[in-house]
């Protein structure tokens, strides 16, 4: 039994590595990020996770997170991550546990970048049963459709990890 509780409570040390990618690193991957830090910590699940997020362009690189990400985040009552984009690196397939990609182009150039497919590499809707890219409000305008599909994808996110039970 001794074995049994120490093997649980090192499952439970282990913290899991998320990053969220889009194209560009203004929009959607700072969404989920925000959005996803502000879950786990309402949840006290904060010290569980390591959370960041990425473009697979180098556009935007340096920029800080878009307005309309941050005007609805406010909105909703979630602190924006402080966060100036970047790009995603080959690198960090290796040190990710989890790739969660918004759409399919996103999935494409993740593998394009990383040179391989992997487990590890996922669309955030598929979580939540969708096969649905997460739109672009960068060109579609409409954060809040943005901002609902994210939350439901994470929300299925967190149902797939088994320490929660």
């Amino acid at each position: 039994m001794k074995s049994i509780c120490s093997s649980l409570r090192l499952e439970f040390k282990y913290m899991i590595k998320v990053l969220f990618v889009c194209h560009g690193n203004i929009c959607r991957s700072t969404m989920a990020e925000s959005l996803f830090t502000h879950i786990v910590t309402q949840r006290g699940l904060a010290s569980k996770f390591e959370i960041a997020s990425a473009g697979t362009s180098s556009e935007e690189i340096g920029n800080p997170v878009h307005h309309g990400t941050q005007s609805k985040l406010k909105e909703k009552g979630v602190a924006v991550v402080s966060h100036r984009a970047v790009q995603m690196k080959k690198s960090d397939i290796d040190y990710y546990d989890h790739i969660i990609a918004m759409d399919t182009a996103n999935i494409i150039n993740i593998e394009r970048i990383v040179g391989f497919k992997s487990e590890k590499v996922a669309k955030l809707l598929s979580f939540a049963g969708s096969s649905d890219d997460v739109a672009d409000p960068w060109y579609t305008g409409d954060f809040e459709t943005t901002f609902k599909d994210i939350k439901m994808g994470l929300e299925g996110f967190l149902s797939t990890l088994k320490f929660l039970g």
